[in-house]
């Protein structure tokens, strides 16, 4: 029963009258409508680029079938020689990489209106009445482009606006050619141009949707992702230096003390670092090439006990970049971290290589191993190192027997 009103609470808390799109909805997950969608507008951009073409290629159409009825009047040429200029200028301005500005898109749209009712009313008054109809259809077609275009650039209201214009646009050009102001033809088109109009607004629906849905995948998916590392970031940095405090230490108390103070001082700054400079650190460490940071962590490493052999082949530093490489850098300190803690010694090799068409990091070390069989994955094997590899498009493979030491495989293609 509880379920029930639940589900019934839902739908009346939902705007969204169909079915389908409240499932749809529920799908994306929620999305900020408060923020401006450039994804949106870029789409809404390239998506008006459809008209323009069409009244391209239609234009040039109904110029060729002027000419095949007979029609030879320069005026309806020079027309048509000007719309296809203006529309070849509107895909070079949208395909321009310049950002987006309201001020100016405003004022190439009133432009092209303009443009396009003077271009009807002048080939109504320079061609003869014989080839009237011929002639029009050079201007109409313009006109129907400016109707979607309206529709997709703005909205069903401007593009509806255009479409009632042309009702008396078509009347006046009926009297200019005969001298007959006629009723009847001014609705001749209307039917035409409501399907125009109808089908721009069903694209611009459709476009809005499925750019929704892909914000809102993005974003849920962007989410997971990004608490996915910081996970792993607390697990590499805070836990890992807990579970060090942890471990069974002989000696000297008084030492013993000095050393763990000195653990915590150099975890507590390495987390404000982590918190305060995270982009800062990221750009520094972007500069650096692969060999770079695994030579930096193989120090990182020597501070905290392990003593890392790096050998490393000739790499060409181009082949990684950053994101594979701190992917590759961030699961090797994770290797080398769980050899501190679980492996029975301080030593290990590391070697860095091409192998399969991409760069292969091989963490050895000859410690006490474990069997595969009897202990799953924990945390840091699953998500430190083959989780973080995964996201990055590469591989890991671990392997350990009993006695045998164990051997991490970091794979990363170019």
């Amino acid at each position: 029963m509880a379920t029930a009103s639940s589900e019934l609470d839902d739908s009346i808390a939902d705007p969204t009258p169909v079915p389908a799109l409240r499932r749809m909805r529920r799908m994306a997950g929620p999305v900020d409508t408060g923020v401006r969608d450039n994804l949106l507008l870029r789409a809404t951009r390239y998506v008006a680029m459809v008209p323009l073409l069409y009244r391209i290629v239609a234009v040039v159409g109904a110029l060729v079938a002027f000419f095949a009825e007979g029609g030879s009047s320069p005026v309806v040429v020079v027309v048509a020689v000007l719309c296809v200029a203006l529309n070849v200028f509107g895909l070079r301005w949208l395909l321009r990489s310049a950002p987006f500005e309201n001020g100016n898109a405003g004022r190439l749209l009133l432009l092209d209106v303009v443009f396009t009712l003077a271009a009807y009313l002048v080939v109504a008054a320079a061609v003869p009445e014989s080839s009237f109809a011929a002639a029009m259809q050079v201007p109409d077609k313009e006109l129907l482009g400016g109707i979607a275009l309206l529709t997709l650039a703005l909205g069903i209201g401007y593009g509806g606006g255009l479409m009632l214009l042309s009702i008396p646009l078509s009347m006046l050009a009926w009297q200019l050619n005969t001298g007959v102001f006629n009723v009847k033809q001014g609705f001749a088109a209307l039917g035409t141009m409501l399907g125009v109009l109808l089908t721009a607004t069903g694209a611009l629906v459709l476009l809005g949707l499925g750019t929704r849905l892909a914000l809102a995948y993005g974003i849920r998916h962007g989410r997971l992702a990004e608490r996915a590392r910081q996970h792993r970031a607390l697990h590499d940095t805070v836990l890992q230096t807990l579970e060090s405090i942890a471990l069974p230490r002989g000696g000297d108390p008084e030492q013993q003390l000095a050393e763990l103070r000195g653990v915590a001082r150099a975890q507590a700054l390495e987390v404000r670092q982590l918190l305060e400079s995270a982009q800062r650190e990221a750009d520094e460490e972007a500069a650096r090439p692969l060999g770079e940071k695994l030579t930096a962590l193989a120090a990182e490493m020597a501070r905290e006990g392990l003593r890392a052999q790096l050998v490393m082949a000739e790499l060409d530093e181009d082949t990684l970049d950053e994101v594979r490489q701190l992917a590759i850098r961030d699961a090797a300190r994770e290797a080398m971290r769980n050899t501190l803690k679980h492996a029975g010694t301080d030593q290990v090799v590391v070697r860095v290589a091409e192998e399969r068409g991409g760069i292969a990091v091989v963490i050895r070390d000859h410690g006490t191993g474990f069997d595969e069989s009897d202990r799953p994955a924990g945390f840091g094997i699953s998500e430190s190192i083959t989780a973080r590899l995964a996201e990055a498009g590469g591989s890991a493979r671990v392997e350990s027997s009993p006695g045998g030491g164990t051997r991490v495989t970091l794979w990363m293609p170019r």
